[in-house]
């Protein structure tokens, strides 16, 4: 689990309506995998990222009454190293790996919209600063530029 829903665990809340999964398998790009849900009564909306996007693609998953659900596809070794790290949290009742905060930063960077850099500033603080920002300088040349220089602003302002 990433995004708000993952921040919450955290001790970050936010107001959202959905809930994000991360997922590397382009199978989860396929119609095919989602069938036996939309069988009964899920709508899967899926959308392709190009070539230039840095997400493999987004599937949308909403039943009737019930929060939608982001499976978001990414492809990068990154992000293979944030789904290990994750940790199992027990959220109503499920076993749910989260991402830890140091990912869950990286992921927000990578995602570089201004509700993303407050989620950034917010997580630093809901942490231990320093340890945070030393575990996501280790890893943050994956990242690209635009990244780094939204890291580099927030750790500078605060």
């Amino acid at each position: 689990m990433v995004g708000a829903a993952a921040m919450a665990v955290h001790g970050v809340s936010r107001a959202t309506r959905d809930i994000d999964l991360l997922a590397l398998d382009p199978a989860c790009l396929s119609a095919a995998t989602w069938a036996s849900l939309q069988q009964r009564g899920v709508a899967v909306t899926i959308r392709r990222g190009d070539t230039d996007d840095p997400l493999a693609g987004v599937v949308r998953l909403a039943g009737d009454g019930e929060s939608p659900v982001d499976v978001i596809v990414g492809k990068s070794s990154w992000q293979a190293r944030a789904l290990d790290r994750a940790s199992p949290r027990v959220i109503d009742g499920v076993a749910t790996p989260v991402a830890g905060l140091a990912d869950l930063l990286l992921l927000k960077l990578y995602a570089g919209g201004p509700q993303d850099a407050w989620d950034v500033v917010q997580l630093l603080e809901a942490g231990d600063r320093a340890a945070l920002v030393a575990e996501v300088e280790a890893s943050l040349a994956a990242l690209p530029e635009t990244s780094r220089r939204l890291w580099s602003r927030v750790v500078q302002s605060g």
